[in-house]
């Protein structure tokens, strides 16, 4: 059967503005977990080690993906965690068994480390403090830690460790998925929120400068969802400013299309926690709005199976290795479209996780490295997705989904640099078997030109390997051009797709 074609349609004009495109939208996330850390960013003795033991290979597609805020240390791992353990001489720190990955931690590496680390790939740390297993006395004891310039204990020891000036973390999360079963030191919504409530009031006495973040549902299916946002928000709206949210999704069936939809999932998750933060800011008849932190989210289930098979209590083992192929990448792209949708309430987010454990980045311990497809809509919305993001009132065709219903074909949205005078199109075709032929109003951007059409296609299943690290790779060869006021472009199916925009400055 010969591919089909369709009309697609969608309008740029800056005056169709959504929001500000805050650039820690394009977060990432570290936890220590499999070999994220042991044998991912951290691998002493390798070829590629810098003098600290962090791999130079490994920090330079981090820094070419322009991460400005990466979460650390969890993620499940810290609900269990002694942050003490991971400060000081190595050789006296304690081995651990984690609980949460049934792992044993070495400790080689923590704040300080990490702190080090995201420097030199460019990055601010978003510290996670735990509130399963602890509470408000080692959040504060951290934070002390980490932002007091000197002369009191946990500063002076941060000091006589090396780091002489403050880390100055601003952005701290208020533990993780305190709502889920599985999680060491689970609460009620009502245990969490007095909880939350009480270590933010802490915290911002030892540093009135912080943000915060509340945990919110760890995915929209948890039958808690909304009452457990509720009840949270309700007792600690004004000690926080932004509430989590997690999402992960797979295609075990193997069905593309049904795939592709569940970015609409994503979007009615996010328009659901607006609403019943507004709902709560209403109530209180408070002056503040919240915002959102989506501080996980990815594809997730390539590597389920082969997790169950591992043996207990080893040091970073290979956990969570998912190999992404194409539809995982467009499925990315549609995430990152819709997180783009919502840039006015949405200020933080976290592609889960960076390196190795379910990641755009892959290594082997000893061996090289290599991106994987998830890698370059992370890298073109990251590194063009900045200014205003713009709603472009895309229409076309759709089909039907028995879960999210009718689904669009093309899902797709714009952002403004007007220091740059630059548009970037982001376009996915769902399509399975339709070309989309894509007709853009331009007539709001006068003089306006097309600088590139990156483009990403192939089969459903296409991977990056190793030995094989550009079988599935952007390449400069759309169609894009624009005549007479009128944006025209060819969107192959199954594509992802950057149009690049350059107009008089």
């Amino acid at each position: 059967m010969g591919t089909e074609r369709a009309l697609a349609r969608v309008t740029l004009n800056p005056e169709l503005r959504i929001g500000d495109v805050d650039p820690r939208l394009y977060g990432s996330f570290i936890e220590h977990l499999g070999r994220a850390v042991y044998g991912g960013i951290y691998e002493p003795g390798h070829q590629e080690a810098d003098e600290d033991g962090f791999r130079r290979d490994v920090m330079q597609m981090v820094r070419e993906l322009k991460v400005p805020l990466i979460r650390y240390p969890g993620g499940n791992f810290v609900s269990a965690y002694r942050w003490e353990d991971g400060v000081g001489p190595r050789d006296r720190r304690p081995r651990r068994l984690d609980p949460a990955w049934r792992s044993v931690e070495t400790n080689q590496i923590g704040v300080d480390e990490f702190v080090s680390w995201c420097r030199k790939v460019d990055a601010e740390p978003l510290l996670v403090v735990n509130l399963g297993t602890r509470g408000v006395e080692a959040a504060v004891d951290l934070l002390e830690y980490c932002n007091h310039p000197g002369g009191s204990y946990w500063s002076d020891l941060r000091r006589s460790n090396g780091s002489l000036e403050p880390h100055g973390i601003r952005s701290w999360c208020l533990g993780n998925e305190m709502d889920g079963p599985w999680q060491i030191g689970h609460k009620t919504a009502a245990e969490y929120g007095r909880l939350a409530s009480e270590t933010a009031k802490a915290m911002r006495r030892i540093d009135p400068g912080i943000e915060l973040v509340a945990c919110g549902s760890s995915h929209q299916g948890m039958p808690t969802f909304g009452e457990w946002e509720e009840t949270v928000l309700d007792l600690c709206y004004e000690q926080v400013d932004y509430i989590s949210l997690h999402s992960y999704y797979g295609n075990p069936e193997g069905d593309t299309r049904a795939f592709l939809a569940k970015s609409l999932n994503m979007d009615g998750f996010i328009s659901s926690v607006v609403a019943i933060c507004d709902a709560v800011k209403a109530r209180k008849r408070s002056r503040k709005t919240l915002f959102l932190a989506f501080d996980e989210w990815n594809v997730w289930y390539h590597s389920k199976e082969a997790d169950r098979r591992q043996d207990p209590w080893q040091v970073a083992p290979p956990l969570l290795e998912d190999d992404y192929n194409l539809e995982d990448a467009l499925l990315v792209g549609c995430m990152l479209i819709t997180l783009l949708k919502h840039a006015d309430r949405v200020k933080i987010g976290c592609l889960a996780q960076l390196v190795n454990v379910i990641a755009p980045i892959r290594t082997v311990t000893g061996g090289g490295s290599w991106r994987q497809t998830i890698y370059y809509p992370f890298y073109h919305a990251s590194r063009f997705g900045r200014g205003v993001a713009l709603d472009v009132r895309a229409t076309s065709p759709s089909y039907e989904d028995r879960e999210m219903g009718p689904v669009p074909l093309l899902e797709a949205v714009a952002t403004h640099d007007p220091d740059a005078a630059a548009v970037t199109l982001f376009a996915v075709n769902r399509g399975t078997d339709t070309d989309l032929r894509l007709e853009g109003d331009v007539r709001g951007l006068p003089g306006y030109h097309v600088l590139d059409h990156l483009v990403m296609v192939g089969e459903p299943r296409d991977a990056n390997t190793l030995s094989e690290p550009e079988r599935v790779v952007p390449r400069a060869a759309g169609s894009a051009r624009v005549d007479d006021g009128v944006l025209v472009a060819y969107l192959p199916r199954l594509s992802w797709n950057v149009i690049r925009l350059r107009g008089p400055r």
